[in-house]
């Protein structure tokens, strides 16, 4: 199911927010050739021991890997080449690098017309902060959203990225556009995606409520207007569970509990957001009353909308992700098994694309010389 077949990416990046957005779209069948420095590569390589660590493989999968200095001439002449074969290039570095290195936009606009050029910052192009590094809670903190995710003054950070993997999602999204575009216009574009606008796209609903109300919702103000609860019982598991805005969830949830007096007390949505508090204080003692087996026990035979909360090495054993074979493993001649999730998506009911295990750095840098060659463009 190769959607993406014959669309040829370039990828320059290194961490997430390039290489993430070059991976959506090789999970969809594009080839995607990754331009790494022979000292290391993408930094994400070596976060662990060698080269190989799971860092770099949760956003490359699915790529080849050409060694390229493209700091010196003979490399630069290496890429200048590939992106006259290429549809997509992909550039997550600070404004200007890329021009100062000989890949800006225009600069590979003159030798790929066509090229679309997709180009990932912190900040933006330009503006005040444009020249400042960025990372995911850089990201976090200035679009708002950790605003809506701390609580004390605790300093560490706690759950994976959102910035970035947003950032790659929106980048993404934009490219495949383009392309779409591209099929009728045939015209290069230049797609700028930056950190911090992407962030604040994805804080929908605190920033429609701040622009309609002038002022900021409470901290736990999802909850309440979507009642939901992350509840621990009583063998110290935990269970979510959301009943959202329709009466029949809440009152199969109050005939869980043995409640059913609260079904008339809360009898209105209103009702329920006004005492969210209120109620999840109640809650907290009543679910430390049963372990969670007996808790899903109940609240599967009401129809309530819930689920055990699992931890990462609690997903391939549950019962539905292993019915959806979510995870996959692949074979790399060096590395051997790699495991990993696939892309959420099915187009008529699949999504295998002859994966490739994420490379070795510069696993096809002879393969791929070879192909510019016989291309006549090297």
């Amino acid at each position: 199911m190769r959607l993406l077949n014959g669309v040829r990416v370039l990828e320059i990046g290194g961490f997430i927010t390039g290489p993430l957005a070059a991976m959506i779209l090789a999970e969809y069948g594009a080839d995607v050739i990754k331009l790494e420095r022979p000292d290391g590569g993408d930094p994400f390589r070596s976060h662990t021991s060698g080269l190989y660590g799971p860092a770099f493989q949760a956003h490359n999968r699915n790529k080849r890997s050409i060694a390229v200095d493209y700091g010196q001439p003979d490399g630069l002449k290496v890429l200048h080449a590939l992106v006259k074969t290429a549809e997509v290039f992909v550039n997550n570095n600070r404004p200007g690098v890329a021009e100062k290195m000989g890949f800006g936009y225009k600069q590979l606009a003159a030798l790929n017309p066509r090229l679309l050029y997709c180009a990932i910052t912190g900040f933006g192009a330009d503006g005040p902060y444009a020249q400042r590094p960025a990372f995911d809670n850089v990201g976090q903190a200035l679009s708002g959203w950790m605003s809506r995710h701390r609580r004390d003054d605790d300093p560490r950070v706690a759950g994976p990225a959102i910035s970035d993997p947003a950032t790659s999602y929106y980048a993404a999204s934009a490219i495949l556009a383009a392309l779409y575009e591209a099929r009728t216009s045939g015209k290069g574009r230049l797609i700028e995606v930056n950190m911090l606008e992407a962030t604040i796209a994805l804080n929908l609903e605190p920033l429609a409520f701040y622009f309609d109300q002038r002022e900021p919702p409470p901290l736990f103000h999802r909850g309440g207007a979507s009642q939901a609860y992350n509840l621990v019982c009583k063998d110290g598991k935990c269970v979510g569970v959301h009943m959202s805005s329709p009466d029949k969830f809440w009152q199969a949830f109050c005939r869980a509990i043995e409640h059913e007096d609260w079904i008339t007390r809360y009898a209105k949505r209103q009702d329920r957001v006004k005492h969210y508090e209120q109620i999840a204080a109640q809650l907290k003692d009543i679910f430390k009353m049963r372990t969670r087996s007996e808790w899903i026990e109940r609240l599967a035979r009401e129809d309530v909308p819930f689920a055990p909360e699992l931890g990462v090495q609690d997903l391939e054993h549950d019962a539905q992700v292993k019915h959806l074979g979510t995870i996959y493993e692949l074979e790399h001649p060096k590395h051997g098994r790699v495991r990993a999730q696939h892309r959420p998506a099915k187009v008529d009911g699949s999504r295998e694309i002859d994966f490739r295990p994420p490379p070795d750095l510069g696993e096809h840098t002879e393969e791929i010389l070879a192909e510019l060659r016989k291309k006549g463009v090297l």
